[in-house]
């Protein structure tokens, strides 16, 4: 394995040996007295399975066959999860051809970016992971399960899963997806038509229709956001069984997934021989995978907050100093928009994970030793599902890509980093996703435009007031501000600036999410606004140096003039749609460098 990447390893060790020691050790406790249902007393067993079949019944009580747990964020809004509706009997049916069983441990709420984008309902999406997160927990606690199952593919979905599975880490745990929907209008197009409504050149009614196209039928959008970065680094974790991620839903393939992964995890509880717990698959060689993998596919930014609130429900301390060493000896090998026209069809397609993941470990770059769900260990995830008949069986994946211009090899890497680079300086720590980003847009030295509202831009767009170099700051848009929503309304009216020739850029401590493009974006920015960071001293014509080479992030104003300066009034947060409740998680919630996360103290 490359020495960079054994370093940053042995280093997140080191650094989180009290959290995880301690973290072990509950788990130990669990083990120990949990989940043999043998403890529950006899109305508690009477209670947990009074609403199931008497065969069901008679096999819970035998004690010896292991009952799966199955958390659902099942809903028919969400086109990535609507097809959920059928997999809890497909589950069950599995279950019980191995003389298990399997019920239903609770559901979780699943919002969807996309309908909220832009809305105020957006602020609450972030929080909306630490909901999950505890709703998990609350599926979980009954004690009756032996594994657990995790239904869930979108954004905060599976972090949330994730964290709250984490806390029963003495159980088995799989995620199981649904699979993309199939390919619809192109992305190149939808940009264009999206960049033509800024310009006011079309209309509402012909902007809907590339949408819809674009946004079809069920199954995951299919632009490499965090939706679909989320299953890139569930796999490369060994959470999820190998080459699972990009089946499309409604496919005798997909249906076989499901049913394997049912049996399998029937066979790795404590009851088997083969007892794979959750805590002892999520080390810190599983989440430095996970970075490798997502930085080599261009993954989406926000999994620079939840990778690290994930980490830390394991009993790790990730930073984005991780990402940054990571990234700086990652390849780019792959091109899925928003860092390429392609989608993750076509990426799947080429060669999918197996692919990724075989010159990722060829390049010394992923440790093949990593405890997974499946295999002996990480080396054997190079590998892809198929039907030989009805029967599912695991074949080695392709020795290269199918398609050099989608996915490529360590050696004809499209870029010869990950895409993502830590930024510092006098504004404080922020990142940026460059693996969109031209090479003559990487440096971005302008005066600011100060707005603390995304939707105040449109407004100076349309006057013309911003055609001209210019750096947009957003700020008081951090976690403990509004919930940090992701902010883009900016993105389509930023590159339709950078577009007529002029040199633009954001900088937030707000997000922008897997979306991020050809927009130099410095976001996550920490310590944010609300909290004092030095954002919220900074006025519309300061002069601001983003240089993503370097990692330089400042301010070109003296410190005597920016001590002087009063902090900018934070814009009173609305209790409107729900925001109400979420006052506690915006005043306990830590830095995004942190997780950005509500639950831990």
């Amino acid at each position: 394995m490359r020495t960079e990447i054994v370093k940053v390893t042995d280093a997140i060790e080191a650094r989180s040996q009290d959290l995880r020691d301690d973290y072990l050790r509950d788990i130990d406790a669990m083990r120990a007295g949990a989940p043999d249902r043998q403890q529950l007393s006899c109305g508690n067993l009477a209670h947990g399975m009074a609403a199931c079949s008497s065969n069901d019944k008679s096999v819970i009580k035998l004690m010896d066959s292991a009952n799966i747990g199955i958390v659902t964020a099942y809903n028919d809004m969400l086109s990535a999860h609507a097809p959920y509706e059928t997999y809890p009997e497909r589950i069950k049916q599995a279950a019980r051809r191995l003389g298990s069983t399997a019920q239903i441990a609770g559901g979780v709420p699943a919002m969807c970016d996309g309908v909220t984008q832009g809305q105020s309902g957006m602020e609450l999406s972030l929080f909306s992971r630490d909901v999950i997160a505890q709703a998990t927990a609350v599926s979980l606690s009954h004690q009756m399960f032996d594994a657990a199952l995790l239904l869930g593919v979108c954004d905060k979905i599976i972090p949330g899963l994730l964290m709250g599975a984490l806390q029963f880490g003495h159980l088995p745990v799989m995620t199981v997806p649904a699979g993309p929907m199939p390919s619809g209008l192109p992305n190149k197009e939808k940009i264009r038509i999206r960049q033509l409504f800024a310009e006011g050149k079309v209309g509402r009614e012909e902007l809907l229709e590339a949408e819809s196209q674009s946004y079809h039928s069920q199954g995951t959008c299919t632009f490499y956001g965090t939706a679909n970065s989320n299953q890139v680094m569930v796999e490369a974790m060994g959470l999820q069984l190998p080459g699972s991620s990009f089946v499309n839903p409604d496919t005798q393939l997909r249906d076989a997934l499901t049913d394997f992964a049912a049996e399998h995890v029937i066979k790795i509880t404590a009851k088997s021989r083969d007892y794979r717990p959750m805590a002892s698959v999520v080390d810190a060689r599983a989440l430095v995978n996970a970075m490798v993998a997502l930085l080599a596919s261009g993954g989406s930014t926000n999994l620079c907050i939840h990778l690290i609130a994930i980490a830390r429900a394991a009993g790790y301390r990730l930073n984005w100093s991780d990402f940054d060493a990571v990234s700086a000896v990652t390849p780019l090998i792959a091109r899925v928009y928003p860092n390429g026209s392609a989608d993750v069809n076509h990426f799947h397609a080429a060669g999918g994970t197996g692919v990724l993941f075989r010159n990722l470990l060829d390049a010394g770059l992923m440790n093949p030793e990593a405890s997974t769900c499946f295999g002996d260990n990480f080396g054997d995830y190079c590998q892809e599902p198929v039907l030989d008949g009805e029967s599912l069986r695991w074949r080695d994946a392709a020795d290269q890509s199918l398609d050099k211009e989608v996915l490529n090899d360590a050696a004809n890497a499209f870029a010869s980093n990950g895409g993502l680079k830590l930024l510092n300086g006098k504004l404080g720590r922020a990142v940026i996703k460059t693996s969109a980003v031209a090479d003559e847009h990487t440096v971005v030295e302008a005066p600011a435009v100060v707005i603390d509202d995304q939707d105040a831009l449109k407004p100076l767009f349309e006057a013309g007031e911003l055609d001209r170099d210019c750096v947009v700051v957003v700020r008081y848009q951090g976690p403990s501000a509004n919930g940090m929503p992701e902010l883009h309304k900016l993105t389509p009216m930023l590159g339709v600036l950078q577009d007529k020739g002029y040199r633009v850029a954001l900088v937030t401590d707000g997000r922008m999410s897997g979306a991020s493009g050809k927009v130099p974006a410095a976001i996550h920015l920490t310590p944010e606004a609300k909290l004092g960071g030095l954002l919220g001293k900074v006025q519309t014509g300061d002069v601001i140096r983003l240089d993503a080479n370097t990692g330089e992030l400042g301010v070109l104003v003296d410190d005597d003039t920016l001590a002087s300066r009063e902090q900018a009034g934070a814009p009173s947060a609305p209790n409107t749609v729900g925001r109400g409740l979420f006052f506690a998680n915006r005043g306990t919630v830590n830095s995004a460098e942190e997780g950005a996360c509500s639950l831990f103290g």
